[in-house]
């Protein structure tokens, strides 16, 4: 296992979120290291996707605090803490289907390019007609960069809803690295996958590790979560009941019991 290359990347503290009388989260305490896979499991209802919900900020907690980068993000809207650093992929694959690869990609460049007013009146202002092309070519250019690294450069002409499904899934981390992330939230990024697809899956997020950005994971595929994990969290019925490395999260008798009854190998 890795070291952590610079401390804590994201804390979160008492995060509670309530709906009714129902806690899907409860008094949530974590911290996720700079630099690390950082696995979240449990079994069905367990409070995975409300946790990623509330770091990006779909969800409002109603208690707790999120620290990023040592920095509260709590009253941050998900753009903004999309600009901040963080990026996300979801269970249900949400590609724009009738655009191009490339053009996918390039829109997750949105939040770093030239798509504010202000700076298309100062293009104006001091007689820059062609900044916007420039950074529309610049933009391209990274994109093209990120389909290389992911095996689909071949591809970019294609539409995003003629690719095959493995495909589309790295279509859109392509497209949540093009946010230039130091934190990516991957919400079960297997699902739907065959085995070989899976296995090709290994390789690339631990490469996006590798490439300095840490990783928080809610995966349902043990192998894949024993594998390549740093660290592993697990959750059941809103709270925390185990976390340490992947060896002790499968041998630890309150993980087994909660998983009693899943589909689940550990």
């Amino acid at each position: 296992m890795p070291e952590p290359a610079g401390g804590v990347c994201l804390s979160v503290r008492g995060l509670t979120k309530r709906i009714g009388g129902f806690y899907p989260l409860r008094d949530l305490d974590m911290d996720i290291a700079c630099g690390h896979i950082h696995a979240v499991i449990g079994p069905n209802g367990a409070g995975k996707t409300t946790f990623f919900n509330l770091l990006s900020g779909v969800l409002a907690a109603d208690s707790g605090q999120i620290t990023f980068e040592g920095r509260a993000i709590d009253d941050l809207r998900p753009v903004k803490r999309t600009i901040r650093g963080i990026a996300r992929t979801f269970q249900n694959i949400r590609l724009f289907r009738h655009m191009t690869v490339l053009e996918n990609v390039m829109i997750g460049q949105h939040c770093r390019s030239y798509a504010s007013l202000w700076k298309a009146l100062r293009n104006v202002a001091f007689h820059r007609p062609f900044g916007e092309v420039r950074e529309e070519r610049e933009m391209r250019v990274h994109a093209m960069e990120l389909l290389e690294f992911l095996g689909l450069a071949d591809k970019r002409w294609a539409k995003a809803s003629d690719l095959p499904y493995g495909a589309q899934r790295k279509l859109e981390l392509a497209r949540a690295l093009a946010t230039q992330p130091r934190l990516l939230l991957l919400d079960e990024p297997a699902a739907g996958m065959n085995p070989h697809e899976t296995e090709e899956l290994d390789d690339v997020i631990t490469r996006i590790r590798d490439r300095g950005v840490t990783i928080v994971l809610v995966e349902h595929d043990m192998n894949l979560v024993m594998k390549i994990s740093d660290r592993v969290t697990v959750l059941n019925f809103g709270t925390k009941i185990a976390e340490g490395l992947p060896k002790q999260i499968q041998g630890d008798p309150a993980v087994i019991e909660a998983y009693l009854g899943q589909d689940a190998s550990l």
